[in-house]
């Protein structure tokens, strides 16, 4: 994998850049859709492609692990062939399960025991194993395995937390190096910068990730639990530590302002499950604001749902066309939302990089904040 920084914006840390992989390139700053079990949900890869113009997605460890099953994907010839995307995927670890699944899951320095949450079968992630899985699964990025820390924990906790992903990463490290692709094309993997928001032990956790000599780096533990202005704090302190010629992953993050703020402050790479979980709950995320689309108000709207945005969808349906669906409860109107915001997500980094390119970034975004974050 390679990362070429292409424009950098006077006025704040954001940059623009490009990073290429075996399956192809993607261009920073980019918003990465979830495809946890191998699909975006309610999503055509076709329009993925050629409508939406996602370059990325991921996939989930823990869940492609316990379905379909390492031997079914080793058999397709992994996550590629098997779901039929012919562009790059990035997969978590699982860290971040180990984290939701509290009270079905035991950590130690050896790994994390967990039962799963389809059939409650007892199973075992340790860093090396971890990447085998991945390896199994083939994605073009792989991250290392953590505990995710929550936001709220205290210093003693945090800290034990972070020693304990320390110890793992050195392991994954080494288990990387002595193992090879399966599919004929190169991995890379990134180190996860943990450490809640303590200053001195994110600052910790950044120098630990970089003596790694990585070709990127992702920033894990934020946006849950802890306040918005926290997690700003950390990116602050922590991109200017990760090398300038490495794409920054902030994981799990966010909501259209938490984007643009995050790549203010120098982050490359988003991804979250907010557009098309929160479209198939009917909100709409627009250049004009958010729409919560069972909304009365929407009834006899006919205009289009973003008259500003670029998906096709835009043009096509109607507020009131698509208020009819959800509180009809068709299965269409999830998709078409979910559609709908996943391509505001990504014209939302496109028009980012246009600012960046042009160098006036910081000053388009402060208006776009406010659009974007307003309820109608």
């Amino acid at each position: 994998m390679k990362f070429v920084l292409t424009a950098s914006d006077p006025g704040s840390a954001a940059r623009a850049g490009v990073i290429s992989t075996a399956h192809g390139d993607i261009r920073t700053p980019i918003f990465m859709p979830v495809g946890t079990v191998g699909s975006v949900k309610g999503v055509y890869h076709r329009d993925l492609r050629e409508d939406i113009g996602a370059e990325i997605i991921l996939g989930n460890t823990y869940h492609l692990y316990l379905r379909p099953g390492l031997d079914l994907l080793r058999q397709a010839g992994g996550l590629h062939r098997f779901e039929s995307w012919d562009r790059p995927i990035l997969t978590d670890s699982g860290g971040f399960q180990v984290f939701s699944l509290a009270p079905i899951r035991k950590i130690t320095p050896e790994g994390c025991t967990f039962r799963s949450h389809i059939d409650g079968s007892k199973h075992c992630f340790t860093p090396e194993n971890n990447v085998d899985t991945q390896r199994i699964i083939g994605s073009d990025i792989m991250m290392a395995l953590d505990e995710c820390c929550p936001g709220d924990a205290d210093y003693k906790y945090a800290e034990k937390s972070l020693r304990l992903t320390q110890g793992w990463l050195e392991r994954f490290a080494k288990r990387f190096r002595e193992t090879e692709p399966l599919y004929g094309y190169d991995q890379t993997f990134f180190p996860i910068v943990q450490g809640c928001v303590y200053p001195d032990l994110r600052r910790q956790a950044a120098e630990h990730a970089v003596g790694f000599g990585a070709d990127g780096y992702a920033i894990g533990g934020l946006a849950v639990g802890e306040p918005t202005e926290k997690m700003y704090e950390m990116l602050e302190l922590v991109c200017p530590l990760l090398p300038k010629d490495r794409p920054r992953y902030l994981m799990g993050v966010g909501t259209p302002a938490n984007l643009l703020e995050g790549i203010a402050r120098g982050v490359d790479m988003f991804d979250c499950v907010m557009p098309t979980r929160n479209g198939r709950n009917g909100m709409l995320f627009t250049w004009n604001g958010v729409m919560n689309m069972r909304n009365a108000r929407w009834a006899d709207d006919f205009s289009e749902l973003d008259p500003d945005g670029t998906s096709f969808v835009d043009h096509t349906y109607t507020k009131a066309y698509l208020r009819h669906l959800f509180i009809a409860g068709e299965m269409f109107a999830a998709m078409i939302a979910s559609e709908h915001n996943l391509a505001f997500y990504l014209d939302l980094v496109r028009q980012s990089r246009v600012h960046i390119e042009a160098g006036d970034f910081a000053s388009w975004k402060e208006d776009a904040v406010k659009r974007v974050s307003r309820r109608l």
